[in-house]
């Protein structure tokens, strides 16, 4: 079992950076920076669960794979750039994001999410 919790020290990250081409990101704002891990799951399976650290910046893309995340420390605004719905969220405060939603990213702090995404094709 892995417990995700905030304010708790989510252990070592490596850099993620922003280059898959199926995600079309687009720095809109400031120099953010991503890293990451995948507990379970990932390449070659449909589902992956792990954490997501990005500092403060603006960036657009598009989701891979429908995604349950929860905020872990941080904050930030997520964007829907079809229906225009913006979400706020904070440590404690979850969202679930469907496979190929176009969104920008508007990281106010530094942000860590602990996330749970399936792809039916697989990642």
């Amino acid at each position: 079992m892995l417990k995700y919790k905030p304010g708790v020290d989510v252990g070592p990250l490596i850099d993620w950076p922003f280059d898959n081409p199926l995600s079309d990101y687009q720095i809109k704002d400031g120099n953010p920076r991503a890293a990451g891990r995948i507990d379970a799951g990932g390449v070659g399976h449909t589902t992956r669960t792990g954490i997501w650290r990005c500092t403060k910046g603006v960036f657009e893309c598009t989701e891979q794979g429908d995604e349950l995340m929860t905020i872990l420390s941080g904050s930030f605004r997520l964007i829907d750039m079809v229906s225009g719905q913006i979400s706020e969220l904070k440590p404690g405060d979850s969202l679930f994001v469907l496979d190929g939603s176009r969104v920008t990213w508007d990281i106010i702090e530094d942000v860590t999410k602990v996330f749970f995404g399936h792809k039916a094709d697989g990642y």
